[in-house]
């Protein structure tokens, strides 16, 4: 006797289907277009989730050199007297302290001279 995937395959659908909620035409209704653009939008997430990391590393330090060209100093001699004297902030924190903290951020500054 065979398998009849009525309500089996009916199910798999209905969740494939549900997860192409919000996209256009065929790419929502058609169960074979949809599992392509969920497929499709599973690898962009995936890409973009590492690629995200990139982009906020880029971002810090952007903040990071405007602010210690502010105080004089350029972003690469910066990080290198950071290293030179053991001050273990990230990119980050630092950011983060240029913008909401300035005069604990000028001590930073301060201190890797």
């Amino acid at each position: 006797m065979r398998v009849k995937r009525g309500t089996t395959r009916h199910r798999r659908h209905k969740k494939i289907r549900a997860l192409a909620k919000g996209y256009r035409g065929m790419r929502r209704t058609t169960f074979k277009k949809a599992n392509e653009a969920v497929m499709k939008a599973g690898q962009h997430a995936y890409r973009d989730r590492r690629r995200k990391k990139r982009t906020f590393r880029a971002l810090w330090i952007i903040r990071l050199n405007a602010a210690v060209r502010a105080a004089g100093v350029s972003y690469s001699q910066f990080i290198k007297q950071l290293k030179t004297k053991k001050i273990g902030l990230d990119r980050k924190v630092l950011s983060e302290l240029a913008i909401h903290e300035p005069k604990v951020f000028e001590k930073v500054v301060n201190a890797a001279r």
